[in-house]
């Protein structure tokens, strides 16, 4: 279960000093670090200094374990002040605490898109999607998180876990597949023993050095409120020692096989992206683009993320549903051309659209986006 530490700044945060109610019988949702609090620039939301007493009094009853009643103060303030991401963020985390996980994922989403420069939103919203088994969306918030921050430690950490869990799912469909393939069975084992947890209990240690573990300021600026400590579950699952000894099996197993395997792998990679589209999923949908894309009209990516989400986000409803995927592979780069079928609201366009990929790492993500070819 999600731990916290106590902690305090100048504008509060939510350090609660038990236990949360856990998000999933997942042992990896248990190993996942939430952030606590959030960090940014006066400047960005005037007066915020000036409100930290109503952060101390909802934090203070948090941590007394009537959250209840904090969130009723939280409303209260939001009432007026609707935009205010620290106490939006102290909503979510109470959100998550009482159990109530739909809720704070929709706190955390709305947050960044208001504030998509903040990356400890996108960290939380990768434990409620892992607390759910959505291991996609996790992963593709936290890449967001260390997109926005690079030096984000602990999303770094809480990417490893789901990378690790999406290849614990990954070999059990080899053995499923292949019961035969005895080069799986013992890679299979040894990331289940990481998130056994006996190896969290034998780690307590573990526990103190990470919770001093800081989340860097998302912003520059005198006022800036202080880093956020991750609050801390049971000993974090990836641990360096063991993954170094099945590196030669590793090895010798042969990487996927280009043709077809490849071109199922990018089919797949281009109908999570307009599967995104239409659920309006931000996260999942920016991150299925490299972070060289090649954006249009010369538009910084920021620029081009922000006219996204409000182009997106804006919509009542989305379709979009591709046809006559052809896909061509040259390495490491692919060309994928379908027919899209795009409807919003009362805009119905049908058009040929090109997407041009690169492989990184195990996944496929969108370099290039034409339309017309």
């Amino acid at each position: 279960m999600f731990k916290s530490n106590p902690a305090s700044t100048a504008t509060g945060n939510l350090a609660s000093g038990k236990a949360s109610r856990p998000l999933a019988q997942s042992p990896l949702a248990m190993a996942l670090k939430l952030a606590l609090k959030i960090s940014f620039a006066v400047s960005a939301v005037c007066g915020v200094a000036a409100h930290a007493d109503d952060y101390a009094d909802v934090n203070r009853l948090a941590k007394a374990g009537q959250l209840a009643e904090a969130m009723t103060k939280a409303d209260h303030y939001l009432a007026g002040k609707p935009r205010d991401p620290q106490m939006r963020f102290i909503k979510g985390v109470i959100q998550t605490e009482a159990g109530k996980p739909v809720d704070a994922i929709a706190t955390f989403t709305k947050i960044t898109e208001d504030y998509p420069e903040l990356p400890e939103p996108y960290n939380n919203l990768a434990v409620l999607y892992a607390g759910q088994s959505q291991f996609d969306k996790a992963r593709a918030a936290l890449e967001m998180a260390i997109r926005t921050n690079p030096s984000y430690a602990t999303a770094h950490e809480n990417l490893g876990d789901v990378y690790a869990k999406l290849a614990s799912q990954a070999y059990s469909k080899a053995l499923q597949l292949d019961g035969g393939n005895a080069g799986v069975q013992p890679k299979l084992a040894l990331i289940r023993t990481l998130f056994a947890p006996d190896v969290k209990a034998q780690k307590p240690a573990a526990a103190p050095a990470a919770a001093v573990a800081a989340a860097p300021p998302t912003r520059p600026g005198p006022a800036a409120a202080a880093p956020a400590p991750a609050a801390v579950a049971a000993a974090p699952a990836a641990s360096p020692a063991p993954s170094a000894k099945p590196a030669p099996a590793a090895a010798a197993a042969p990487a996927t096989a280009p043709g077809n395997g490849d071109e199922k792998a990018v089919e797949s990679a281009v109908q999570a992206w307009a599967n995104a589209w239409a659920a309006k999923d931000m996260a999942v949908y920016l991150g299925s683009y490299a972070s060289n894309f090649d954006t249009p009209g010369n538009q910084t990516r920021p620029a081009w993320e922000a006219e996204r989400r409000s182009r997106i986000v804006g919509k009542s409803k989305i379709s979009v549903k591709l046809s006559n995927v052809s896909v061509n592979i040259k390495g490491s780069s692919a060309t994928a051309k379908f027919k899209q079928d795009y409807s919003a609201d009362s805009l119905n366009v049908s058009s040929r659209k090109t997407l041009g990929l690169v492989k990184a790492g195990d996944r496929w993500v969108i370099v290039k986006e034409s339309t017309g070819t």
